[in-house]
């Protein structure tokens, strides 16, 4: 058996035992400690302004930060908390959008192309859209669903905010969008236990992350999956990710959505090592798993291609 610490949620602690060797559940709960130390980070909105103007605001206001070397476009901060970047003119005006480094990495991954029909299924608060956005140069053309009119209208605020007004936002639930509808690449960042976000000592999470909801989200997961892999067009794209290190939920989710899509194949991802990312092994070849560390959520990403 892992030792694991004593404050470390019974739940969590069976999911690390059952589902990891010990040193894996020994490292992951290591990175959970670590978590509460984590870093501010953020990326510049290029839509709005470049990195390096971004990077000159923050040396006026006095904000010690380093850029991030696998995305020029991010930034960290050490020694300070959020709220001292929200007073800043150039956060007030969008040109900042505080995001974790780990969340980052699924647009990324999906690499969206000027022109191409891009869907981006679970899409509130709208960093990862505004991010694509920003990746397209604002010449993709993005359809975010949302189906929660309170969240819905957070994206709407949001993507304003960014500058990313070539998003069509659909208030809708995307395990049911029309099989009239296909994209060339889609985004599907599924509702899902948190376990690669927990904090050791937050109470709160660990109330919240619990059998029931692991047993609501992976249901979840497989309808968004099986739809967005059936509106995906030919030839395209889709990442899957989740912010949860379970395999419940990420590479037997996947591996069980293939079995269903023969039509559809995992493109393996090299981002790990490129990027020289916390990985963790996993059960089918080609994913990434991102542990928890200080600097990083746990994070998996997964690229599939339709044939």
């Amino acid at each position: 058996m892992p030792a694991l610490p004593d404050n470390l949620p019974a739940f969590i602690a069976a999911q690390l035992a059952e589902s990891f060797p010990p040193d894996l559940a020994e490292r992951i709960a290591g990175g959970y400690a670590e978590a509460a130390g984590r870093p501010v980070t953020f990326r510049a909105n290029t839509l709005k302004h470049t990195a390096e103007e971004v990077s000159a605001a923050l040396d006026e206001a006095g904000v010690a930060h380093e850029p991030v070397a696998w995305y020029p476009d991010a930034f960290v901060a050490q020694g300070i908390r959020e709220r001292e970047l929200w007073g800043l003119p150039v956060y007030r005006e969008g040109g900042i959008y505080l995001q974790s480094l780990s969340s980052m990495l699924p647009p990324l991954a999906l690499a969206p192309r000027e022109g191409a029909d891009i869907l981006d299924m679970c899409a509130a608060p709208g960093g990862k859209t505004s991010q694509m956005a920003a990746l397209t140069g604002g010449r993709g053309r993005i359809t975010a669903c949302e189906l929660n009119a309170p969240r819905a209208e957070k994206l709407a605020y949001n993507l304003e905010k960014m500058g990313a007004r070539n998003v069509q936002i659909m208030r809708t639930d995307a395990r049911r969008l029309d099989e009239f509808f296909s994209f060339d690449q889609i985004l599907l960042d599924a509702p899902c236990t948190g376990t690669g976000t927990y904090r050791l000592g937050d109470e709160r999470a660990a109330g919240r992350i619990t059998q029931r909801l692991l047993d609501k989200v992976t249901k979840s997961q497989r309808a968004l999956l099986d739809r967005a892999l059936t509106i995906l067009k030919p030839g395209g794209t889709l990442v899957y990710s989740t912010c949860s290190i379970l395999p419940q939920e990420n590479d037997r989710m996947v591996a069980a959505a293939l079995k269903r899509h023969r039509d559809c194949e995992v493109a393996p991802l090299a981002m790990g090592e490129e990027y020289g990312l916390p990985e963790l092994p996993g059960e089918l070849e080609g994913t990434l798993t991102v542990a928890p560390t200080r600097l990083f959520e746990g994070f998996y990403v997964a690229l599939i291609k339709k044939s």
